[in-house]
């Protein structure tokens, strides 16, 4: 057997056997990954339901690295020119700098997520965990742009053309430098507005947010952008400078409750005070109301009309919508039902009209004849 198995390989050039046997080791590498991941998984599955996850992230850094481990073990000892050699451990530095900053992410994320485990997010009143969500999650994406800027910049540096380039380039700078730092305002401006945002907290995941008149909530806060969820689904995607850099209305910055108020217009013949009594029994009968905010005011009048608003309160922004919207609809049933004549309505004064003074003509005087 074993002098067949050297037939075959003295049959064949030692460029192919040298690659074959890493893909030989690349293939085991692979078998032995499955067989102990299903090893590992079989004997925690039942006992850490923590260490699952981390299976799980960790799956792919944890692959790559050990068939980097089999091709450094096979690669001095695979017959291969010094040229051929020399490319192949160049891809497997490559490798190894792509694996560093691999597991440096999945370390980042998994950090992430355990330090988030410890906030609820399932109450209405979440704003420490909103707070803590959005700053991890900012603070995590900036890492990861580092991490993957720097593996990239290390692996380009690897590549001899790629190096003289850069040293020249650095070491002649000038307009180069300008124009490089011009192209790259707009992404540097963002990113520092992603920590001034992590920092100052204008903005907290599931935020309601009023921008450019559109209403909706802080879905995710990106490395240079904003999602923001629509309230008729949409996705609106703003810049992280405009909110250093632009006025918007935060619903939720302190707390989640809101006062909404119904304008109605009524007759002077209206009864505000019973209006405003029918007011409270119908907020005191909603689900929605929060038992803080109720009151009615006269807060302007025209030649025709009254101006009426009530304020009522709610527990959060899409509460106090459906609230104002119920409270309106039950306003005016109230009016037609039980007060129409408050309903507006156009005056106007029918009379007869005024008699014209018509002035007596001046006498007429004969003229005396001679």
């Amino acid at each position: 057997m074993q002098a067949l198995l050297a037939g075959i390989f003295g049959l064949m050039p030692d460029w192919l056997v040298g690659l074959g046997l890493i893909a030989l080791a690349i293939v085991c590498a692979l078998l032995v990954h499955k067989l102990a991941r299903a090893v590992v998984r079989r004997a925690i599955s039942s006992q850490h339901s923590l260490a699952l996850p981390i299976l799980q992230r960790t799956a792919g850094p944890v692959r790559l690295a050990v068939c980097l481990i089999a091709v450094a073990l096979v690669l001095p000892l695979a017959p291969l020119d010094d040229e051929l050699r020399g490319t192949l451990t160049h891809l497997f530095a490559v490798a190894t700098i792509a694996l560093i900053g691999w597991i440096s992410i999945r370390a980042v994320d998994l950090v992430a997520g355990r330090y988030l485990q410890r906030f609820r997010g399932d109450i209405v009143e979440n704003f420490l965990a909103r707070k803590h969500v959005t700053q991890v999650s900012v603070f995590k994406r900036v890492v990861d742009t580092l991490i993957i800027i720097v593996a990239i910049s290390t692996a380009l540096m690897t590549f001899d053309s790629v190096r003289q380039y850069g040293v020249s380039l650095f070491a002649s700078a000038g307009a180069a430098g300008v124009i490089v730092g011009l192209a790259a305002r707009p992404l540097l401006s963002n990113l520092i507005a992603g920590v001034q945002i992590a920092v100052t907290q204008p903005i907290r995941i599931e935020d309601a947010v009023i921008i450019e008149n559109e209403w909706g909530w802080v879905e995710d806060i990106a490395s240079t952008y904003v999602v923001i969820r629509l309230w008729d689904w949409r996705r609106m995607v703003v810049p992280l400078s405009y909110f250093i850099e632009r006025p918007f209305q935060n619903w939720t910055r302190d707390a989640a409750s809101l006062i909404g108020s119904v304008i109605l217009h009524v007759d002077y013949a209206a009864d505000v005070a019973r209006i405003r009594k029918y007011l409270e029994e119908a907020a005191r009968e909603s689900k929605l109301w929060d038992g803080a905010v109720v009151n009615l005011q006269v807060v302007d009048t025209n030649t025709r009309t009254m101006e009426l608003r009530a304020l009522v309160s709610a527990r959060n922004a899409p509460q106090s919508w459906d609230l104002r919207c119920e409270i309106r609809e039950k306003l005016i049933a109230y009016l037609q039902r039980e007060m129409p004549e408050a309903l507006p309505r156009d005056r106007a004064d029918i009379s007869p009209p005024l008699a014209v003074y018509d002035p007596p003509s001046p006498p007429q005087f004969a003229r005396a004849s001679h």
